[in-house]
């Protein structure tokens, strides 16, 4: 059995039932687990087949919780459920809509059970609207919001990235927001309510910035023609004489003065960045300059400067950078290198997580600490409700 950590964090106290999805649901559960709260995740018996299948350790964004397997379509797993949400603080799900409510679940009987109950649910669509019950993933809904569509170079086709965007920024941190404002409100009122997080509304919020650039003339509808999509030629990548890469980003007339002066061009002789129409040639210019000298010489040259600049590091490289190292931005468990909580907490720290456990590892455990008797337990173990970990089929890389 994995041992938790002693409770620490400013959500240290706040008790969270998880139940099991993918993409954004353990993301935000990882976020709140970090930052103090005690969540345990219910667990299929059975694999659901879902997302990326590895070994637990490998499931990053599982760390910090424990794990109790339940059969949840056998009414005895429902009521053991339902008992957990009453000694809960809040539930987070991600199913699609209308599941909850079919397995016994949903936030009219666990509010009725918990009136205090802050219950998180978020889906790709929203929990209504035309297309809320259609499957779909991350890409589908940033192009929906209006976000895929400007990411890439011109005259290309738009670039995927990743699913930062959709399942991580407007779903699982929207999702944790809108859990932790609603925690807030139900200290004051002693009411809980739901949180309805969808990731393409979360994904339009992402976009705030760019539809109102857009609204007053200062973004154009052509990928790759803008100041932040690789339009211009200061706030681009550039290939090195090592084939390596590099960042600069001096949006600002002073910052690219030192970026300039520090690659050996003159400022008052250099193609005017301000004017879109030297674009092209500052391109060139810059181009052929980077491709000088590898990446390692133009970090020597630009890192800590006011030239906005850092190097392109790859998951193997940017634990080891010095800024990296000195912040203590990672962190090794069961041997696999990953992100340490965030953000810092000047009193309350967060506690450096536990591994990701196996589905069921640490049931028991949990029950009991969540108040369920010895011999409640055992009865629902030996009728097959609930199985440890050794008796579950476990998904390997």
């Amino acid at each position: 059995m994995t041992p938790v950590a002693s409770p620490r964090g400013p959500l240290a106290g706040i008790r969270i039932v998880e139940f099991a999805g993918i993409g954004p649901t353990p993301m935000a559960g990882m976020l709140l687990a970090d930052l103090g709260a005690e969540i345990v995740i219910i667990d299929r018996l059975e694999p659901s087949g879902l997302g990326i299948a590895r070994a637990p350790r490998f499931d990053v964004t599982r760390r910090g919780r424990r794990s109790l397997a339940l059969d949840l379509k056998r009414p005895d797993g429902v009521a053991l459920a339902l008992d957990l949400v009453t000694r809960a603080d809040a539930l987070i799900e991600g199913f699609r809509p209308g599941t909850m409510e079919r397995l016994g679940l949903g936030p009219e009987t666990c509010l009725a059970g918990n009136p205090k109950l802050v219950y998180g649910r978020v889906t790709g669509w929203g929990q209504d609207g035309p297309l809320a019950k259609a499957a779909g993933h991350d890409l589908n809904y940033i192009a929906l919001a209006g976000a895929l569509s400007a990411i890439g170079r011109q005259g290309e086709a738009p670039t995927i990235p990743l699913n930062l965007i959709g399942d991580y920024g407007g779903g699982a941190m929207l999702l944790a927001f809108g859990l932790v404002c609603a925690l807030l409100e139900a200290r004051g009122s002693g009411r809980g309510q739901i949180v309805d997080a969808a990731m393409v509304e979360g994904t339009a919020t992402l976009m705030a910035s760019l539809y109102g650039l857009a609204a007053a003339g200062l973004h154009q509808p052509e990928r790759g023609t803008n100041l932040l999509d690789s339009g211009a030629p200061h706030y681009e990548t550039y290939r090195c004489a090592d084939g390596e890469w590099i960042t600069i980003a001096p949006i600002e007339p002073k910052f690219r003065q030192v970026l300039l002066q520090r690659i050996g061009f003159a400022p008052e002789d250099f193609p005017d960045m301000a004017d879109t129409a030297a674009w092209p040639a500052a391109r060139k210019l810059l181009a052929e300059r980077f491709a000088e000298r590898s990446r390692e010489e133009w970090r020597a040259r630009l890192e800590g400067s006011d030239a906005c600049f850092a190097p392109v590091l790859s998951l193997a490289e940017a634990p080891l950078h010095p800024h990296a190292q000195a912040r203590g931005m990672f962190v090794t468990l069961a041997g696999v290198v990953q992100p340490a909580p965030a953000p810092r907490f000047s009193r309350t720290p967060a506690a450096i997580p536990t591994p990701a456990e196996e589905p069921g590892a640490s049931g028991r455990a949990a029950l009991a600490d969540w108040g369920v008797s010895p011999d409640e337990i055992s009865q629902l173990e030996g009728a097959g409700v609930i199985r440890a970990a050794a008796n579950i089929p476990t998904p390997v890389p």
